[in-house]
């Protein structure tokens, strides 16, 4: 299986491969590799005759094979980019392996598991297969894991958000607080392309080399630096009622922008950290980074919130999460508003 990194270093190096499988649940890394190759492989007057992208929903795979069979014009190498390829027609049929059972009952070879077997070297193919896997199971995905480049990109769990986030600001040569790095990765989830846009913004406000902080991500991307979820665990963490009720209020007032069910789950994850550490042998604080998967700037955080609540008054906390949360869903809730069950939820939490 390739690595993403890999694939980019060698075409970089202008090392090219006649046949590229991308495929998985995230989409931001297939559009990375994908337009790499259509932006750079050949020059702007190579592109006018021997660059094709097609969409998998106007073709077949024959034809697909078929282009990439031909030679290019004028130039080394033809670049052929298939689009939303999980609904090519061939790929589409149902049955076990991608079409596999309807082409083992009519007896056909699959067009791309022949073409691999003597690809053309001056053609590059790339197959952009979106939002899910191809069967790893078929014959067809063993053949393109041995004859060509497969790589699945794959969704990336919430808690590694943020290191991609600063890997990724570092690649731009930028450089990121660590908490502005974890306050984008929560509110704009693990929509990469989504955060990739919204740092766009921060690159072209500041300058090359500056260092990202919350205050750049609330006057560029408007998401305030007092008033967020991690202020608000923060408070509750060091039982400060004030300054909690504050943002409380806040997220009362604009519960478009700061959800319940965004709130309740990005407590119930920093209550669930609180209770690991307790359960922590070893609370040095880079042990304690790991073992949470966190950065070690947030660890003093949670050894605070852990001498505020002891394992019997956490038992009590995730009740009241629960609670919250089924009741914002409508059980045993008399038409109460998401601001009033949250100002519950916190004071309860707090006392």
């Amino acid at each position: 299986m390739a690595d993403y990194s890999d694939i980019l270093l060698d075409l970089k190096r202008k090392i090219y491969k006649p046949v590229y499988f991308l495929h998985g649940e995230e989409p931001y890394f297939i559009d990375e590799i994908s337009d790499y190759i259509e932006q750079n492989v050949l020059d702007e007057t190579e592109k006018e005759f021997n660059q094709s992208v097609v969409y998998g929903k106007d073709t077949d795979l024959a034809s697909v094979v078929s282009l990439a069979k031909g030679f290019p014009m004028m130039g080394e190498r033809q670049v052929i980019i298939v689009k939303e390829a999980q609904v090519l027609r061939d790929f589409a049929k149902k049955g076990s392996g991608d079409g596999e059972e309807e082409e083992k009952k009519s007896g056909a070879v699959n067009p791309l598991a022949a073409y691999l077997e003597n690809p053309q070297p001056s053609s590059v193919l790339v197959f952009c297969y979106k939002y899910k896997k191809l069967d790893a199971r078929s014959s067809l995905a063993k053949t393109i894991a041995k004859k060509a480049v497969l790589f699945e990109s794959k969704k990336l769990y919430d808690n590694k958000i943020p290191d991609w986030i600063t890997s990724y600001v570092k690649g731009k040569k930028y450089a990121i607080h660590p908490k502005a790095s974890a306050l984008l990765g929560e509110y704009l989830g693990n929509d990469l392309a989504k955060i990739a846009n919204e740092l766009g913004k921060l690159f072209i406000a500041l300058p090359e080399n500056a260092e990202i902080t919350i205050d750049d991500i609330q006057q560029n991307i408007g998401i305030s630096k007092d008033y967020n979820v991690f202020e608000l665990q923060k408070t509750i963490g060091t039982k400060d009622v004030l300054k909690s009720n504050r943002i409380v209020q806040y997220f009362a007032a604009n519960p478009k922008d700061n959800p319940l069910i965004m709130t309740t789950a990005s407590l119930f994850s920093f209550f669930q950290k609180v209770l690991l550490y307790h359960f922590t042998p070893d609370k040095s604080r880079g042990n304690v980074a790991a073992v949470l998967g966190m950065n070690p700037f947030f660890v003093g955080d949670y050894e605070i919130a852990a001498r505020n609540y002891n394992t019997a008054k956490l038992k009590s906390v995730f009740s009241y999460l629960r609670e919250c949360d089924i009741r914002s869903k409508g059980v045993d809730n008399v038409s109460i508003e998401d601001g009033d069950l949250l100002k519950e939820l916190v004071f309860k939490i707090l006392h």
